[in-house]
């Protein structure tokens, strides 16, 4: 909801929200960016637009704001540059010296040297790929022609060897027809080189195929290590290609394949001399490339570098420009267009903050007229404003994620800092798992400035905002385990002695007959020797139910009296004695009676049984109590709370509506004839006004609502109850696990006497503590005390219907996108 601000504000008040004032502001158009500029700083006043009939094309500063979104948009290029050459902005807390107009100069500037320096590094990156394959196809294609040759020339000469005086029927025919062929008519064969990806070679060596009916020869080399493509820029394998030819139009097909198929050719000559010549040549020109590549790459990292070291200031400057001009929009034009007309919400403590920042504003812009402050009355729900800090934060966050608080109604966050993490340790209750969520609590508290200032996941994140309130989890768990008496399900004799032993020394009948009682009452807690009786689950049982009980009757207690303090509040008396009253007598009427039944037979030590005595309560309420009879009268006492119960019903449900339809009559008599306002008030009121003592009232629909309400309480009074037994529920769920991992993982590895099995053992038993008892556990017990203070104990009293008090203020700002 808000940081508080030292020295400058009042003490905190969690339970009732910042009395709010609606503040209109007259400011002059030579002041108006510094002033509000100085209230982003001040961060206290919210603004209501006053514009919200018109587009953001019609407003007065759509031109600034079209300049600051063109600036921004080089700051993100400038951004996304730094990310892809590994820079980061350097952390800056000092203010830009510079004013916007130099600042839209000087990136228009930066940015055309930079497209230009990009444009230029792409040229001369992709003559370099395409020099280095060039070069791969120089050697590949090269080795081809050079093996081709030197195989002709050795099958020539075989040839001429075995042919010298040796004649043949055949061989004079031969020559004839070689000396008789026509020069002119010889085929000539033609060939394209270059590189094909490799994964395509395949595929382009069966569509040539394919296309030309098999009259192509196709050699192919692999390339070893991964080239650069000129085109894309990314490493890919490819194969070095020689297609051999004949013909124009297969030489078209040809080079239509090579489109398809990404293929790079490049030109080759079959002279081996102009093969050694080019490779020579091409080796030069790689050379002087990777040279100017070097120079561009180290010119753009210190042009990167001059931008980072200030590129925070620019981004901070830019982001407060668009914010104050989005501002300045919000506020409508006077008729003389020389001043501007701006609403908002303050709390009321902000006044003479706001006055002496529009003093300041007039003063530094040097304007001949100051701004005009003044308060509106208005009808209007103020928003709500609650000032927290950096503990009670997350409990604010917990209730606003149910709903905002009505404006000034009774905050449960208050409460919540105690009520919350009291109940998730009831549920967690062991202070060796305690201790671990400690532990893991005060290494993020210790961390606190290095990770506030760092960009953290989203889970770590939610841990690091919520680090108090697991704080307080943790401490009360190590209660809770303490009074439970596990610490990894173990109990120990912390603060005395064990209250019973053995009848002998040989415990042979503790699990059939039982201990004896030698000593005194445990002091603390649970006494050890319950863990592993024979009775510990029945006693164990039984002590947490009736303990969820208790506390949910507490609670919820809790939960209608803050309702009376809210109709209190408010001046609404009608729920005073129509709400209020009914209710805490239907429900202490009977669950409440349960809790003191509950808490006198501890006391007593009786043996009554509870559920007889409440169910035939109310089944046989004249019956004899017989041995469930707790005291004296109790009977009587029984037939005058159910008597209570069922007339605190109708109590609730009739009234209320019949008395609310009266109010309303009355108030619209009352203001049939009403004096006529000044016309200053009536301009102040404005658009605000609310009829109220006009508006319609639906007698039907207020008795159907109060029929609703007054079911959902007497049923949800038995349910609610119920639900509270979910402390006894997960706590049993979590004593059982954590007991079963130490005996089943570590007693039993620990039984096998050999070092491997040990070792594994205490692995597992490590592994299955952290991931079930410390993350899922974890996670369950802290949603079912959410769902305990959202449904059971905040609709007693909460209505959560308010709007968040979100002041314009740049620390708010700073966290958003620019």
């Amino acid at each position: 909801m808000g940081e508080v601000r030292g020295g400058c504000c009042p003490p905190m008040d969690l339970l009732r929200s910042e009395p709010m004032q609606l503040v209109q502001l007259i400011v002059p158009m030579e002041s108006a960016h510094v002033t509000v500029s100085y209230l982003g700083d001040l961060g206290l006043l919210q603004f209501k637009d006053l514009n919200a009939d018109k587009s953001p094309f019609q407003r007065t500063y759509a031109a600034q704001i079209k300049k600051c979104g063109e600036m921004a948009r080089r700051l993100r290029f400038f951004k996304e540059q730094m990310l892809k050459a590994g820079f980061s902005p350097k952390k800056s807390t000092t203010r830009a010296g510079i004013n916007v107009d130099d600042l839209e100069v000087k990136l228009g500037e930066l940015e055309a040297e930079m497209t230009e320096i990009n444009a230029n590094g792409e040229k001369l990156q992709r003559s370099y790929n395409e020099l280095v394959e060039y070069k791969l196809l120089l050697q590949k294609a090269g080795e081809f022609f050079h093996s081709a040759q030197s195989s002709a020339t050795e099958l020539q000469r075989e040839n001429a060897s075995r042919d010298i005086g040796e004649e043949s029927l055949d061989t004079p025919l031969l020559l004839e027809q070689e000396m008789s062929t026509d020069s002119s008519k010889q085929v000539k064969l033609g060939f394209i080189a270059g590189l094909v990806p490799r994964e395509k070679s395949m595929a382009f060596e069966r569509i040539l195929f394919r296309a030309t009916r098999g009259n192509v020869f196709l050699r192919q080399a692999v390339v070893e290590n991964p080239v650069t493509d000129p085109i894309s820029g990314e490493k890919i394998e490819k194969n070095v290609f020689v297609v051999f030819y004949s013909g124009e139009r297969t030489k078209n097909k040809i080079l239509k394949i090579c489109e398809a198929f990404g293929a790079n050719r490049y030109p080759f000559s079959e002279d081996l001399n102009k093969q050694d010549l080019m490779v020579t040549e091409v080796s030069g020109r790689l050379s002087e490339l990777k040279t100017t590549v070097d120079i561009g790459l180290l010119q753009r990292g210190n042009l990167l570098q001059t931008i980072g070291d200030q590129f925070e200031q620019w981004e901070l400057l830019v982001r407060k420009e668009k914010s104050i001009y989005h501002t300045l929009n919000m506020f409508s034009l006077d008729v003389t267009k020389k001043c501007l007309v701006g609403e908002g919400w303050s709390p009321v403590f902000a006044t003479k903050l706001i006055q002496d920042a529009l003093q300041r504003a007039s003063f530094d812009s040097n304007s001949q007229v100051g701004a005009i402050f003044q308060v509106l009355q208005t009808k209007e729900s103020p928003p709500t404003y609650f000032r927290t800090n950096k503990f009670t934060s997350p409990f604010q966050e917990i209730v606003d994620s149910y709903g905002v608080a009505k404006y000034q109604e009774a905050n449960p966050a208050l409460f919540t800092i105690v009520t919350f993490p009291f109940l998730f340790a009831v549920m967690f209750g062991d202070w060796g798992h305690g201790i671990c969520l400690l532990l893991g609590t005060l290494f993020l508290i210790i961390r606190e400035k290095k990770y506030s200032s760092q960009k953290l996941g989203d889970i770590m994140e939610m841990m690091f905002a919520g680090r108090y309130c697991i704080l307080m989890m943790a401490l009360f768990s190590i209660y809770t385990g303490l009074i439970y008496n596990e610490f990894f399900s173990v109990p120990f004799e912390l603060f005395a002695p064990s209250a019973y032993a053995c009848r002998d020394l040989s415990c042979r009948d503790a699990t059939t007959v039982g201990l004896i009682k030698v000593r005194p009452t445990y002091p603390f807690g649970v006494d050890p020797v319950w863990h592993g009786s024979r009775s510990e689950l029945p006693f164990l049982n039984s002590l947490k139910m009736k303990m969820s009980i208790l506390l949910g009757v507490a609670q919820m207690n809790l939960g209608i009296i803050l309702s009376y303090f809210n109709a209190k509040f408010f001046q609404n008396n009608v729920n005073i004695w129509f709400q209020f009253i009914p209710q805490i007598i239907f429900l202490n009427s009977l669950f409440g009676y349960l809790s003191i039944l509950i808490l006198m037979k501890w006391c007593t030590g009786s043996k009554a049984d509870l559920y007889h005595t409440m169910i035939y309560m109310f089944l046989s309420p004249t019956d004899d109590l017989g041995e469930n009879q707790l005291f004296v009268g109790q009977k009587t006492v029984q037939l005058v709370l159910l008597l209570l119960a069922f007339v605190a019903v109708p109590w609730m449900l009739i009234p209320k509506p019949f008395l609310l339809k009266k109010q309303h009559q009355d108030r619209h008599q009352g203001n049939s004839y009403t004096q006529l306002q000044s016309t200053e008030d009536t301009f102040q009121l404005g658009s605000n006004h609310d009829s109220h003592g006009h508006e319609e009232f639906e007698f039907s629909e207020v008795f159907v609502h109060q029929l609703i309400h007054t079911i959902e309480f007497v049923l949800g009074s038995v349910s609610n109850t119920a639900s509270y037994l979910r402390l006894w529920a997960l706590s049993l769920a979590h004593s059982e696990l954590s007991s079963v991992f130490y005996d089943k993982l570590l007693l039993l590895a620990l039984g096998y006497n050999n070092v491997i099995i040990l070792i594994v053992g205490i692995v597992v038993f490590i592994c299955a503590t952290v991931g079930v008892l410390l993350v899922m556990e974890t996670l369950s017990a802290f949603l079912h005390a959410l769902r305990l203070h959202w449904v059971e104990f905040q609709n007693k009293f909460y209505e959560g219907d308010g709007y968040k008090f979100y002041p314009f203020s740049f620390a708010f700002s700073g966290d958003e996108d620019i």
